[in-house]
Formats: C-alpha cells, sequence, structure tokens
C-alpha cells in the first residue's frame, strides 16, 4: 500500500491526513516515482486553505515539488526508466495530482533528472523557487549586469534563488525583510543590500543605494498596500513583477508613480515558463548549468522527518520563520 497526504475539507493543517491507499498504475504519459523527500511551497498552503485561484477537487492531494525514484512509467514514456533518480517540476494542476506521500504519479513531461551530485533533499528544492526566479528575471526582465533588483520576501527559498539568480548575473540584489533576524542571514546567503522594512523608509534605503536611479526590476512576493513603496524605489521604465500575495490585501494600482516614471507592472506566474517547451527548456538549461557551476545552490532550512510531520511542517511554514526550503523526507 502507498501511503498519501489527502484532505476532504479546506482549512488549516490539522485537515491533512495520512491516507493508506493502492498505488495508483501510470496512465498514458505518466510516470509513477518512490517519493523521498517534499519540498513545501507557499502556494501549497493557500490552495490547502481554499484560498488558491484553482479550487481543490476534494478530497484532493497537495504538492508540487518531490524527488525520488522512478517506480513505473506509462504508455508511450521512453525518457525515463524504472530507478531513475528523478525530481518533480510544477508544471500540473493541483486539481489533478500532488506529490505529498511515499508514491506520486505526475505527468511525464513534469518529472526531470535529478543531478548526480545532488541529494533527494536538494531535489525537492529546485524548481519552483528557480523557474519563477528566471522566468520573471532573466526570461521576461532580461536582467543585465549591472542591473539592482529589489527582491521582497527574500527569505523565502524564492527569494534566496533570485539573490543567487542576480548574482550569477552580474546584477545587484537589494533583499527586503520585516524581521531584523534575518537580515545576517540574507547577507550571508548573498544578498548584496538588505532593508529591514519595519525599521527603515524602503524608497529612501533603495534611492540611496542605487545613488538616485532607484530599482531597475522589482520582484514582489507580497503585493497589498505595499506595492506604492515599490513604485516609488523603482526606477523609470522599471518593471514590477507580482508573483504573489502574501499580505492578502487588495492591491492598490500605483498610478501617479507609474505615470510619472512609465513603469510595467504585471502579474507573473511559473507556469508562463513551463507551459511553453521552448522556454523551458531554456530554463532547464540555465538552472542546471547554474546548479553544475556552484552559481546556484539550494537553501534548505529545515527538513521533517517522517511523513508523519507533515502537518508539523505546515505550522512551521505558515510560521514565517523559515529562511529557504522547508523539506519533509518520507
Amino acid at each position: 500500500m502507498a501511503r498519501i497526504v489527502r484532505y476532504h475539507q479546506t482549512g488549516g493543517p490539522e485537515v491533512l491526513r495520512i491516507e493508506e491507499v493502492a498505488p495508483s498504475p501510470p496512465g498514458k504519459g505518466e510516470v509513477r516515482i518512490a517519493v523521498k523527500a517534499i519540498g513545501l511551497n507557499r502556494s501549497e498552503s493557500m490552495y490547502r486553505q481554499g484560498l488558491h485561484p484553482d479550487a481543490p477537487n476534494l478530497p484532493s492531494r497537495l504538492g508540487y515539488e518531490a524527488a525520488g525514484t522512478v517506480e513505473a512509467v506509462g504508455a508511450g514514456v521512453t525518457r525515463f526508466k524504472v530507478g531513475d533518480r528523478v525530481s518533480t517540476i510544477p508544471a500540473f494542476s493541483m486539481e489533478k495530482y500532488g506529490v505529498y506521500g511515499d508514491s506520486a504519479v505526475v505527468p511525464a513531461d513534469a518529472v526531470t533528472s535529478l543531478p548526480g551530485n545532488l541529494s533527494f533533499e536538494e531535489g525537492a528544492s529546485i524548481w519552483m523557487s528557480y523557474l519563477t526566479a528566471y522566468g520573471a528575471l532573466i526570461e521576461h526582465g532580461g536582467l543585465r549586469k549591472g542591473q539592482h533588483v529589489l527582491i521582497t520576501a527574500a527569505s523565502s527559498s524564492v527569494g534566496h534563488s533570485t539573490i543567487q539568480l542576480v548574482r550569477a548575473a552580474g546584477g545587484f540584489s537589494i533583499a527586503t525583510t520585516r524581521k531584523p533576524e534575518k537580515a545576517e542571514m540574507l547577507r550571508q546567503g548573498g544578498a548584496d543590500h538588505v532593508i529591514v522594512t519595519g525599521k527603515e523608509d524602503l524608497a529612501a534605503r533603495v534611492m540611496e543605494i542605487t545613488e538616485g536611479r532607484g530599482a531597475d526590476l522589482v520582484f514582489d512576493a507580497v503585493a497589498g498596500p505595499s506595492l506604492e513603496a515599490l513604485a516609488a524605489a523603482a526606477a523609470r521604465e522599471a518593471t514590477i513583477f507580482v508573483y504573489g500575495l502574501l499580505s492578502m490585501e487588495p492591491t492598490p494600482f500605483p498610478l501617479i508613480a507609474a505615470l510619472q516614471k512609465g513603469l510595467s507592472l504585471r502579474g507573473y506566474t511559473l507556469f508562463e515558463i513551463v507551459s511553453v517547451p521552448e522556454r523551458m527548456e531554456r530554463a532547464r538549461k540555465y538552472i542546471y548549468d547554474g546548479l553544475k557551476s556552484g552559481a546556484l545552490w539550494p537553501v534548505i532550512d529545515r527538513i521533517f522527518r517522517p511523513l508523519e510531520t507533515i502537518v508539523e511542517a505546515h505550522r512551521y511554514m505558515e510560521s514565517n520563520r523559515q529562511n529557504g526550503k522547508i523539506v519533509v523526507t518520507v
């Protein structure tokens, strides 16, 4: 029997249950993975609570990222064989698939080989964060050497990945955090500048750092009223990418700053990358090359063991105490 995590109603972490079911055979174009490690993501918390744009199909599975070994392949799958070390790419809807558990069936297009130098825990910490950062800053933003990138919620796994991508591209990262105790962690993680937003004036500090120019690119996970300050901190003709809604508050459009500076504000998710094969291949190569060279390295905050700690791990994720990725081993 397989052990999987499901929930039968939306709500807090306590709705997650471990259930024993017969392992699902992979269908055409699918792969079944013996899961060794699971990477947690904020979007999964929102999905569990019924706050995600996609409504869960109850009882629902959960989870985008996992690493393990191929257990079985469906018809038409030729890229993988039983025993291959793999990780999953968040290129599917949790309305149909989920990887929380010791067995998971996912589309073969959402599976990729795990580099031999990475552990399963690291393999479960790659794709959501690096693809999210790559798509906005490299694919769409055209990040160039010498540019400044303002990163909100920088202590998240996406934030750390963004800091690394900015450095690899020759840019300068300006990381923000609400918690003073996280500032030194961000500096140690490679951030060129750190702003503690509860103690410092965001726009004034960004202008000081950039000698009056402002941030060329803004990568925002928070949205809400703070978008006004981000617009004030942006350079002329800057682009602000909003990829999250951690504030859960209405988000005003900063019209005056947008008009005065010619700003571009756009919503963004990594599905813009994973749903277009050409973009996905560029992203995959970029990330693999970065992992191989050491320019990119997964930052793991805490590993929970075993699967029965999934509720505790979700509570920890929602505490916002983490500095990097949260992983659960099976």
